[in-house]
């Protein structure tokens, strides 16, 4: 039920106000007495956050209604208000139609993989604590929530010469960004700042595609950079003053290197670039990678040593100010690190890059394709991590074969410091994985019993 951020899906059908009850019955069920809830601009959001917040209250939990906030607006007000757990009505960077939960723990953290266990059980078993008419919970407003984020964005950073900046919202929750810029100084434009849980102005996900009125109006300005985020803000993507999208990984690499200094380290999942490590290496830091999942991020980012998290989809973590992807925040520390180090294009020109390939296999049966591929690579290949997936550490790059957790496919990613090394480990994964397919799509076997040859279905625990 639980993904690695939370549930999502199609409200009327996968995601009810039956769904968001039980939830709130289990959370409140399982100890979290003291709840921050608050939920993005979808209009679905009302009925979910309604009954989300009956359930809470029906079983004694009392709620702190942040009304419409960004995720880490809500996630910020978890520890400072003494709560014990906060839940987030959104589908974060997902379609209109699509609604969701998310659940974070009193440190402002995303829920660990435990504690949505205990969740689920209970939400399997239905089992939860109703209380009597006289044990019930409360409910009282938290209006200050969004204007506590803010304060803490002012005092994050310091920005000598504000740029002039455009701030795509994407009709989502991220107007607080353009309201801290505009407040240190900066010239900003806002794009898609109407709320609307629609998204009409563009998707709610930010992507190089999905940015192109954002580049557009920035190389049409004397705009110094832009910057956008997803329905809940969660995300933050940018682009240059040039209107040119910076690349994810890059992104990753300057805010990485600007964090990090001799011997420290930054959290980031399997498949993230080459050019994160060697950016790193000039102050002397290194790489720790994890599951893909900005909750895996955050968890490693809570480690001591480990001064930033990042993946690659626009959530960046900077755990001595909050363990949760805030995108405000990541904007605001854009905007100073090009105050005071200069154009942003020189500073993405700065990070060497790799060339770097990516193609996804269509399959029946992920797992058991994925367990023979862990089979035929260990056979192949000395340097493998199966951390997430399958990942080869080979002579001047990497291949990371992956099944995705949403779609019927497995996922190739391949990366050297030359073309014809990057199309040559894409060309040896590939060649594994079709291999694995193959070998699970046998529809039989032979076999000899008694000195008979026959045929038998193949055992799918055997493909």
């Amino acid at each position: 039920m639980f993904g690695t951020s939370g549930i999502r899906g199609p409200v009327g059908t996968e995601v009810t106000a039956s769904l968001a009850l039980s939830v709130g019955r289990a959370v409140a069920s399982d100890g979290y007495d003291r709840v921050v809830v608050g939920r993005d601009v979808r209009k679905s959001g009302a009925v979910l956050t309604d009954a989300l917040t009956a359930g809470l209250r029906e079983c004694g939990a009392d709620v702190l209604e942040a009304g419409v906030a960004s995720t880490p607006t809500v996630a910020r007000a978890v520890p400072r208000t003494d709560a014990d757990a906060g839940i987030v009505v959104t589908a974060s960077h997902n379609p209109a139609p699509d609604n969701g939960l998310k659940l974070w723990a009193a440190s402002g953290k995303a829920f660990d993989p435990e504690q949505l266990e205990g969740i689920a059980a209970r939400l399997e078993a239905e089992e939860y604590d109703l209380q009597p008419w006289d044990g019930q919970g409360s409910s009282d407003p938290l209006p200050d929530a969004t204007e506590r984020h803010a304060a803490a964005l002012r005092e994050a950073v310091t920005v000598g010469d504000p740029p002039s900046v455009v701030v795509d919202v994407g009709n989502g929750t991220g107007g607080l960004t353009a309201r801290v810029l505009s407040a240190i100084g900066c010239d900003v434009t806002t794009l898609n700042g109407q709320r609307d849980g629609a998204f009409p102005g563009r998707p709610s996900e930010p992507t190089r595609e999905t940015l192109a009125d954002l580049s557009a109006l920035v190389a049409a300005t004397d705009a110094e950079l832009g910057v956008a985020h997803d329905g809940d803000a969660d995300r933050m993507l940018a682009v240059d003053e040039t209107g040119s999208f910076v690349p994810k990984d890059v992104l990753l690499a300057l805010f990485a290197r600007e964090a990090a200094s001799d011997g420290d380290t930054v959290a980031a999942p399997v498949g993230t670039s080459m050019a994160v490590d060697d950016a790193l290496a000039t102050v002397g830091a290194s790489v720790t990678r994890t599951r893909v999942g900005d909750g895996f991020v955050a968890d490693r980012a809570a480690r001591p040593g480990v001064v930033f998290g990042g993946e690659p989809s626009g959530a960046w973590i900077w755990p001595d100010e909050t363990p949760c992807p805030d995108g405000p925040l990541a904007a605001c520390k854009l905007v100073e690190l090009v105050a005071d180090r200069g154009p942003l294009s020189g500073l993405v020109g700065s990070v060497e890059t790799y060339p770097i390939r990516r193609r996804s296999l269509e399959v029946a049966d992920k797992a058991a394709v994925m367990e023979r591929v862990r089979d035929r690579v260990r056979e192949r290949y000395d340097d493998v991590d199966v951390l997430d997936g399958v990942y080869v550490d080979a002579d001047g790059g990497w291949f990371l074969l992956r099944a995705s957790g949403t779609e019927p496919v497995v996922r190739v990613t391949a990366e050297a410091r030359d073309t014809a090394r990057a199309e040559q480990l894409e060309a040896d994964a590939v060649a594994v994985l079709e291999e694995a397919i193959e070998a699970c799509s046998e529809p039989e076997r032979r076999s000899d019993r008694d000195g008979v040859r026959r045929t038998e279905p193949l055992a799918p625990d055997r493909c």
